[in-house]
């Protein structure tokens, strides 16, 4: 009898955990050659509602860590990452790349974690300046965190496109909730695991599986959402997000980058989920010496 092959079920990552979907329904997308790439949980708008609770509860804390200790923590993904390199490319090969093309984009994930490693303990003094004003006081704008992102990954490929845009946006001290690539889903759910195992504290990274036109409008229209990220390049569905957006005034950023280019890592993707804090700061003149208190 021919053996019937049993398809992996891939869950969704929520708080440091791995739920099954709350709607109990899953899918199987297929590759090129018509074979399916497992059983993928079809999130509902619960479990968008559940993923934001749990970046909600976890901003405040990730904020507040040591710029370098983010770095750690980012340096280690990518170290956990390499270690599971080989699978990686399989998973990458298995979803219809070449060989070639999987270890180029396994290889740049990699590479883009470090450089969003270096970053964490450098952007700030980098974007924040001292103004010019004029009266006796010293003027500093600084940067910090905007809070809960939600991210609506690229549809290109499977592992670099959420890297991309989730190395930055955590780097930078925030938390987020990460609607992934609809078709090619199995990096973002293996992406997860090494997420779990890389010191990253639970609803840091939330990642979601599922049909996007099902959980856009759940996640752009939650108000405890501080800002979206839209890699892709559909006017209508850039329309609906800014509609949703209003809301709450978030913040809308879209890219319809090249991840693959290494000109689409950038320090502007840190500082797009950042809130500009200007802080005054009085001088006294002294016997005809300047000093501040």
């Amino acid at each position: 009898m021919e053996r019937l092959e049993v398809l992996k079920t891939y869950k969704i990552y929520i708080g440091g955990k791995f739920p099954r979907t709350e709607s109990a329904r899953y899918y199987s997308p297929k590759n090129a050659k018509g074979q399916a790439l497992g059983n993928i949980c079809l999130s509902s708008r619960k479990d968008v509602r559940n993923a934001v609770v749990a970046a909600r509860k976890a901003v405040g804390g990730w904020s507040e860590r040591a710029a370098f200790n983010r770095s750690q923590i980012l340096y280690r993904i990518a170290e956990m990452l390499e270690g599971r390199r080989a699978q990686f490319i399989d998973e990458l090969i298995f979803q219809g790349a070449t060989k070639a093309a999987a270890e180029k984009e396994v290889n740049l994930a990699i590479d883009r974690l470090i450089y969003y490693a270096g970053w964490c303990d450098k952007y700030v003094q980098v974007l924040s300046s001292v103004n010019p004003v004029s009266s006796a006081h010293f003027n500093f704008s600084t940067y910090e965190a905007t809070g809960v992102v939600g991210v609506i990954a690229g549809q290109k490929t499977s592992l670099i496109d959420l890297v991309s845009i989730v190395a930055p946006v955590i780097a930078g001290g925030n938390s987020c909730v990460v609607i992934a690539n609809e078709n090619l889903p199995l990096c973002s759910v293996t992406f997860s695991e090494v997420l779990n195992s890389s010191d990253v504290p639970g609803g840091v990274v939330n990642i979601l599986t599922g049909k996007q036109a099902e959980m856009i409008p759940a996640l752009t229209t939650h108000m405890d959402v501080n800002a979206i990220a839209y890699c892709g390049n559909d006017s209508a569905t850039l329309a609906t997000i800014q509609e949703n957006a209003v809301g709450n005034l978030k913040r809308v950023r879209a890219y319809d980058k090249n991840w693959m280019d290494a000109k689409s890592q950038d320090l502007y993707l840190i500082s797009d989920f950042q809130e500009v804090k200007t802080t005054w700061h009085p001088i006294e003149n002294i016997g005809g010496a300047t000093s501040s208190y």
